[in-house]
């Protein structure tokens, strides 16, 4: 094969929140692949600096300034992928943030913005690439959940959209199993990010020694698990979740 044939060939990942943390780990784990990169962030700054990263590492990466809880923005940023690279073949819900409270301190903006960047986000961007998955008979679609989908004090709303995330994966891998798209979820426990780094260095140790296997999760961790539901060869495995947390799940019912 030619390499003109190579870049035509070469399979197109998107990542929504991709433009640093797990997000960019997994997206630069899939570069490595020879996959070629859609980012998708509202965080402009940060997506210039994470293509600028990709793209010297020999990646063929855009960025796009995406609201992920808004369907125009999401369905004219699928459509500009395709525009670009003639396809769509994985998808990695990333997008997520945290505004934890105990529920008679949380506000109904607290309530629907989590619900929105957490599961609303994941519906429509499943949406808008399952047309084009299922016209080209193929693809991979990994939603990312937490272990916080068993419930969390304090979690109430990251929780409840967390569980969403799990039950969509299923409900979308029943409808397009027969179309060659296989959907499955990854279930991170505690994971090393600005939030985790946030906390004292005490509560950090007593983290740490939660783990059986006695480290914190990576961005890299993550994405292994991403690599592994993305293979071609994995057509026999969808509608699964599988907890990427060092064992934590063995004896802790959460997060």
């Amino acid at each position: 094969m030619n390499t003109s044939e190579q870049h035509r060939s070469a399979e197109v990942a998107i990542v929504t929140g991709g433009a640093k943390g797990i997000g960019l780990g997994i997206a630069a784990a899939l570069a490595r692949t020879g996959r070629r990169i859609a980012l998708f962030d509202l965080d402009r700054a940060s997506l210039d600096e994470a293509c600028s990263t990709l793209a010297a590492a020999g990646s063929e990466v855009v960025g796009l300034a995406v609201d992920v809880t808004k369907s125009d923005s999401v369905n004219q940023a699928v459509a500009a992928v395709v525009e670009r690279f003639g396809r769509a073949d994985l998808l990695v819900n990333n997008a997520g943030i945290v505004r934890d409270k105990r529920i008679t301190k949380m506000s109904d903006e607290d309530w629907e913005a989590v619900i929105d960047v957490n599961l609303k986000s994941q519906f429509l961007c499943c949406r808008a690439v399952l047309a084009h998955m299922s016209e080209a008979r193929y693809g991979r679609i990994v939603n990312i959940s937490s272990r916080a989908w068993l419930g969390g004090a304090g979690q109430s709303n990251y929780s409840a959209a967390k569980g969403g995330v799990v039950s969509l994966t299923r409900s979308l891998a029943l409808e397009w199993a027969s179309a060659g798209v296989t959907v499955n979820a990854i279930a991170p426990g505690i994971v090393d990010t600005p939030l985790f780094r946030a906390f004292d260095d005490a509560l950090q140790e007593r983290l740490k020694k939660s783990v059986p296997v006695q480290r914190i999760g990576t961005p890299e961790d993550i994405a292994q698990a991403v690599l592994f539901f993305a293979q071609r060869e994995a057509s026999y495995i969808t509608g699964q979740t599988l907890y990427v947390c060092g064992g934590r799940s063995l004896s802790s019912a959460s997060v």
